[in-house]
């Protein structure tokens, strides 16, 4: 049995973090490979090193000092080691750090010492081999991951020493050059590593007791989610909701490896479990709604025509949004007319120059334009199971006053996607929630 765990920045933020993330680790033989981010904020008004890290490059484009911020840097990994009694020489790392900056020092080499330094001082302290980000996880020339090459350093590594630390968030192209992922890179890191060792599950552990059913902006104490398939949390994170980035679920989600979101802060809380697949028997549970999510600033484009409605001008009209890179969130289908739900940033200051092309493409009568479109997802893996869910949601916002502009199902009957205007959002984001999931 082997356990990939990855702790996030605020998981490694100090001293008192750092002694968490060991009972966790210890608490289980299992977790043998541990991923880390760069240590993060301590309390409110705190900074994320990363983001410190940053600043020091930008200071140093435009030629100003960067000494103030990254004597604080130092002094963050000086108060862990001191305070733990570890032996890692941070000031002779910070002072052949400072020795080799300037100008031209590459930005992603500079940020991804906050994983690297973070990550050694936990490996010290958890009493595992630090393994470097550069040495096992591979770029592409064009970027991308190696994944056969970085899957076999990966193996090699956990073979040879048994328990590793691995930096999250970089790793290194063919040139040995460091390259550092997008934001939230760490989870990436995570997944790969279980997804090469083909671990039991990947537990990424964070700040909060895994996924809620709502934006807790929204809903007060909205539930949390217990399980969730892959394919209801991409629903979900499609229309906003806080959920681990795409790139981060993808290799566990190949190889079939359950991924647990639990919280460093709270490790009796079994957090969400996102599955391929969930039992049968959960099924017959009351709650049907797995969540609600939405996100708002969306634009309805409607043409209207008889018997518009033609393979030939669908594929006009979609030709018209390539050519701008607009891309389009949902479609909705009448005799003579068909909706165009596409993103208002998206569209920007090219909405005339898009319903001018729109109109002659498609020899269009005439282009209705709705702006301040908000779209909602009810999602769910049971409801295909449960008749008159549709009429049960659309006579909840009924009742509420909420007008429905444009009605979406996906074709696996995973969610329904209302729009309403802007200014029912909220309101309606908490009348699905409590009626079908609260």
């Amino acid at each position: 049995m082997l356990k990939a765990v990855k702790f996030g920045g605020s998981s490694v933020a100090g001293a008192a973090q750092f002694q968490k993330v060991r009972e966790i680790v210890r608490s289980d033989p299992a977790r043998r490979v541990v991923v880390a981010s760069a240590a993060g904020k301590r309390f409110s008004g705190d900074h994320k090193l990363t983001d410190l890290l940053y600043l020091c490059h930008a200071h140093l484009t435009y030629g100003v000092s960067c000494e103030e911020i990254l004597s604080e840097i130092e002094g963050r990994f000086v108060e862990i080691r001191d305070t733990l009694g570890l032996t890692m020489d941070v000031e002779s790392e910070f002072a052949a750090l400072r020795a080799r900056l300037d100008r031209s020092f590459p930005v992603d080499a500079l940020v991804s010492r906050g994983e690297a330094f973070t990550s050694r001082l936990l490996a010290e302290y958890l009493g595992y081999t630090y393994v470097d980000a550069a040495d096992c996880v591979f770029f592409s020339p064009d970027g991308r991951i190696d994944r056969q090459k970085t899957d076999e350093a990966i193996r090699r590594a956990a073979e040879a020493y048994g328990t590793i630390v691995i930096p999250g968030f970089y790793g290194s192209l063919p040139s040995g050059k460091l390259k550092v992922m997008s934001r939230g890179g760490s989870d990436i890191t995570g997944a790969l590593a279980a997804a090469a060792l083909g671990a039991e599950v990947y537990e990424n552990w964070t700040d909060v007791s895994g996924i809620l059913m709502a934006d807790p902006k929204i809903v007060k104490d909205p539930s949390p989610i217990r399980r969730i398939t892959y394919n209801e949390l991409r629903e979900l994170a499609f229309l906003g909701a806080s959920v681990l980035h795409e790139e981060a679920v993808l290799p566990v989600k190949e190889r079939g490896i359950p991924l647990n979101i639990r919280n460093t802060n709270a490790p009796d809380d079994p957090g969400t479990m996102i599955l391929q697949t969930v039992p049968e028997e959960e099924r017959d549970q009351d709650r049907f709604i797995t969540g609600v999510a939405g996100r708002r600033d969306f634009t309805i484009l409607t043409l209207r025509k008889r018997e518009l409605n033609t393979a030939a001008a669908l594929r006009q009209a979609l030709a018209v949004l390539e050519r701008y890179r607009i891309p389009l969130e949902h479609i909705s289908l009448g005799l003579d007319s068909f909706g165009l739900v596409v993103s208002s940033g998206a569209l920007g200051e090219e909405l005339y120059a898009v319903v001018g092309e729109l109109q002659q493409a498609c020899a269009a009568e005439d282009v209705q334009v709705q702006e301040g479109i908000a779209l909602i997802a009810a999602v769910g893996r049971k409801m295909p199971f449960r008749p008159g869910v549709s009429g049960k949601l659309f006579r909840a916002l009924g009742d509420q006053g909420i007008n429905i502009r444009t009605i979406a199902q996906g074709a696996d009957e995973l969610s329904i996607i209302v729009g309403v205007e802007e200014h029912d959002f909220e309101q309606a984001i908490r009348v699905l929630y409590h009626g079908f999931a609260g």
